[in-house]
C-alpha cells in the first residue's frame, strides 16, 4: 500500500474501537427535542381554557361528624398547600421529564425510575420534590439506583420553581 493510500483509507482498527457510548445520549437528546416540539405544537391554551380546566392536584378526604358537619383535609404527602397547576405541569413534564421517565411516568429501564405510584414521590412534600428536581441527582450518588444521573431541572435550565411545582402537582394526580 502506498503512503497516499494509507492516508486516505480509513483504518479497520478504528471501526472496532467504537463502543457506542454516545449513541444512547444522542438518542435521548433526540427524544427530548422531538417530544418537546410535539407537545408545544399541540398546546394552544388561552385564558378561558385554563379557567375551565383548572384542577387541584391535592388529594382530599372529607369526613362527616355525627352532628352533620363536614371537614375536608389534605392527604399526606401533598405538601399541605395543594399549589401548582397540574394541567401546566403535565405539559412541562411531557416536554422535559418524559424522555427518561416515560410519557405516562411509568419509567424507562436504564434511564429514569417510575414516578407514577411512587413511594419516593409520595413520601415527600411538594416543596421537597421541587428542591430535589431543582438540584437533580448525580450518577455517583449512593441513592441513585439506575447509575444514570438526573441533571438539575431535568436538564432544562429554563424551568422555574413554579414550573417544577406544576410538574409535582401533575405527579400527585398519578399517585
Amino acid at each position: 500500500m502506498t503512503d497516499e493510500q494509507q492516508q486516505t483509507e480509513p483504518s479497520e482498527e478504528s471501526d472496532s474501537d467504537y463502543s457506542g457510548g454516545l449513541a444512547p445520549l444522542i438518542i435521548a437528546a433526540v427524544i427530548v427535542v422531538v417530544t418537546a416540539l410535539g407537545v408545544f405544537a399541540l398546546i394552544n391554551i388561552d385564558d378561558d381554557d385554563v379557567t375551565a380546566t383548572e384542577t387541584t392536584a391535592a388529594a382530599t378526604t372529607e369526613t362527616t361528624a355525627a352532628d352533620g358537619s363536614s371537614e375536608t383535609t389534605a392527604a399526606p404527602g401533598d405538601g399541605g398547600g395543594g399549589a401548582g397547576d397540574p394541567v401546566a405541569g403535565e405539559a412541562t413534564y411531557q416536554g422535559t421529564c418524559s424522555a427518561c421517565h416515560a410519557p405516562d411516568a411509568t419509567g424507562i429501564t436504564g434511564l429514569g425510575l417510575p414516578l407514577a405510584n411512587s413511594e419516593f414521590v409520595q413520601s415527600m412534600t411538594d416543596e421537597e420534590l421541587v428542591a430535589f428536581v431543582a438540584v437533580g441527582r448525580d450518577a455517583g450518588d449512593p441513592d441513585n439506583t439506575t447509575g444514570v444521573g438526573m441533571p438539575p431541572n431535568g436538564g432544562n435550565p429554563s424551568l422555574t420553581d413554579e414550573d417544577l411545582l406544576n410538574v409535582v402537582a401533575w405527579l400527585r394526580t398519578l399517585q
